[in-house]
């Protein structure tokens, strides 16, 4: 890895580094391969939060410690650049590795790892988007390693989800008379679609949500290179991977249904969905969550968000973390 990175400690008033705190940053291998990982906590003893990022291949660590470093105050927050992801991708990494089941054997080794260094026997896991599909598999395999799972951008039949975002793309072309987007999101066709035209219908649905723009763009490139994690070459590395993880994992990921991988867990869900996401039409998350078979279900709506509450509602995404999840994540440590 170019840049491993820094991260700085956490602090007393007199510039002491605070007892029991953790910041740390690692290349842990995972999986037979090396991949980045970043401890932040003002507590070893909080309960840790395993953060899984979307994509597959887009990493989210600078977006939820911009947004959500504040819960580095009652979790210890485990963020990890998954494999072919950010720090984590290289050209090298055979295409043939970029599996489900492998991303389920490299978070099974970092919970390992991260409950040996923490001294903990559960980790509480938070999936996004494609982490959330993750995040779901690992728990319902896993459920004595895992205290609680929050979910985000909920997956539930990937293909049912796809084929509602595309249905509002051409939706909304049709209503602003979009004559190019109608073209090219006809060209493509409804799903299934290879990522070529993935990119196409996620393209348009960005530019119909303003996140095109020049000022929202310089904005996201802002915060993806504000902190000492990352540099302007780790910007490349996320743009090159993103598409790589996509390219291998698309044609398996694209498939994945939940409720028949998935249909029931043994541990606390918790599922944080925005009302206005349409990348994973919500009517699709709440198919799964409904029908889900688990010891408790809460579901929190964010009014005001889409695809990404944790950045859309930052105080009220991580009021709840604090409130609703951290009481169960610590009751799981027995």
């Amino acid at each position: 890895m170019q840049h491993v990175g820094h991260t700085p400690p956490f602090l007393r008033p007199n510039g002491s580094v605070l007892p029991g705190s953790i910041a740390e940053i690692s290349v842990m291998p995972l999986g037979g391969l090396e991949q980045w990982v970043m401890l932040r906590g003002r507590n070893v003893e909080n309960p840790p939060l395993i953060v899984l990022h979307g994509g597959p291949g887009f990493s989210e660590t600078r977006l939820f410690r911009h947004h959500n470093g504040e819960l580095e105050r009652d979790f210890t927050v485990v963020y990890w650049d998954q494999r072919g992801t950010a720090k984590s991708y290289s050209d090298k990494i055979p295409g043939s590795s970029m599996t489900v089941e492998q991303f389920i054997r490299d978070l099974d080794e970092l919970v390992d790892r991260v409950c040996r260094r923490l001294d903990q026997k559960k980790v509480t896991l938070f999936g996004h988007s494609w982490g959330s599909a993750l995040g779901v598999l690992y728990a319902a395999r896993f459920p004595d390693r895992v205290a609680a799972y929050v979910g985000s951008g909920q997956i539930g039949d990937w293909s049912a989800a796809e084929a509602g975002s595309y249905a509002y793309a051409l939706a909304e072309a049709e209503r602003r008379q979009d004559r190019r987007a109608l073209r090219e999101l006809g060209e493509v066709g409804p799903p299934p679609y290879g990522v070529d035209g993935l990119w196409t219908e996620r393209t348009w649905l960005q530019r119909f949500e303003g996140k095109l723009g020049v000022s929202a763009l310089w904005k996201l490139a802002r915060v993806l290179l504000a902190g000492p994690e990352y540099s302007m070459a780790d910007l490349s590395r996320l743009l090159r991977g993103f598409r790589f993880s996509l390219d291998a994992m698309w044609p398996e990921v694209s498939r994945i249904d939940l409720h028949e991988l998935a249909p029931s867990l043994e541990v606390p869900t918790f599922f944080f969905l925005g009302r206005h996401d349409h990348w994973v039409p919500p009517e699709t998350s709440t198919a799964y969550v409904e029908s889900l078979r688990a010891p408790s279900k809460t579901l929190v709506w964010f009014e005001e968000s889409g695809h990404e509450p944790f950045v859309d509602e930052p105080a009220k995404f991580n009021a709840s973390m604090v409130q609703r999840v951290r009481p169960v994540s610590l009751g799981g440590r027995a």
